[in-house]
């Protein structure tokens, strides 16, 4: 009976654990997506790749594509960058229609005055 609880624990605690999404910090909300090349003004600070796991949480694109870009925003943040361009998702492939992957996005990073 111990081991059918504590098993169940494990579970609860590793379905939640894998089913959240990325939050948005206070420092990613300040960094912007744009289509529009940075001009001369701004420094490329590197190039960022932002993902969400989709395991045990369905295939849901929307969410994943979400938290990808709030992964993305983060780290973009933490290297200085108030820019993301040229944001691409890799998520899709051959695989992706049968079971569900990671959700990546990918762009350049900026830090503009």
């Amino acid at each position: 009976m111990q081991k059918r609880a504590l098993l169940g624990i494990a579970v609860a605690v590793l379905l939640a654990g894998c089913s959240t999404s990325k939050e948005l910090s206070s420092a990613g909300q300040a960094v912007k997506f744009t289509d529009k090349q940075p001009g001369s003004e701004c420094r490329l600070v590197g190039q960022v790749t932002g993902s969400q796991s989709t395991w045990l949480t369905g295939h849901d694109e929307g969410n994943a594509q979400r938290g990808a870009a709030n992964d993305l925003r983060n780290k973009a943040a933490a290297l200085g960058g108030n820019v993301i361009y040229g944001a691409t998702s890799s998520s899709e492939s051959f695989w992706s229609s049968f079971a569900p992957l990671d959700s990546k996005l990918v762009g350049q990073v900026y830090h503009c005055p």
